[in-house]
């Protein structure tokens, strides 16, 4: 009977064992660890959103996307006076801030950012609020400025301005969520050009 404890015993250790190793894991489910982590030479991964489809720089440089990230945090401050918009008409730019403020956001999702051919960079963008949401398409541009430094010599510099801003009607959260469940193709929203 104690051979018999005994074999069950040592029977047991590399199963308690490889379970021990795995408790760090049990956040995953059955996703296995080649779906989370990319191989080498693979592109990395990015979150989703439902509406927008995937978030991150996508094209864009790195330089453009966070400037991106910028204006957007301009747009939910729902502050004229902040320094993303001192290239935009304040005309223009006020109405940008009434469209978000039918949502009253309280975050948003920059993503699939692309190198437009006239020289801009487009992100596809995501407001939301607590129960409406609002999506749309940045326009940003590298531009360079001549200028003449201190000592009457010629030189340029160059920054990113905000160029134009589109946005479509706010959809209610709940119809959005709705929609997304019921839709076959996930990611159907589509640029403006």
């Amino acid at each position: 009977m104690n051979k018999i404890i005994c074999l069950l015993l040592f029977a047991l250790i590399p199963v308690i064992a490889d379970s021990q190793d795995r408790e760090d894991d049990s956040f995953r489910g059955s996703i296995p660890e080649a779906l989370l982590r990319p191989e080498r030479g693979e592109s990395p991964r990015y979150p989703e959103d439902v509406v927008i489809g995937a978030i991150g720089r996508g094209s864009a440089s790195e330089a453009s996307y966070f400037y991106a990230n910028t204006v957007c945090a301009g747009l939910l401050s729902m502050r004229a006076d902040h320094p993303a918009f001192s290239s935009v008409n304040p005309a223009r730019v006020n109405n940008y801030l009434t469209q978000l403020g039918v949502i009253a956001p309280s975050g948003f999702r920059i993503g699939s950012g692309r190198n437009e051919a006239d020289g801009s960079v487009s992100f596809l963008i995501r407001f939301f609020g607590r129960d409406m949401g609002m999506t749309g398409e940045l326009y940003i541009r590298y531009v360079i400025r001549n200028i003449e430094n201190d000592n009457g010599e010629a030189a340029q510099i160059g920054s990113w301005v905000f160029e134009d801003l589109y946005f479509d009607d706010p959809v209610s959260r709940y119809i959005e969520n709705q929609d997304n469940i019921n839709r076959n193709n996930l990611y159907p929203y589509e640029r403006f050009f």
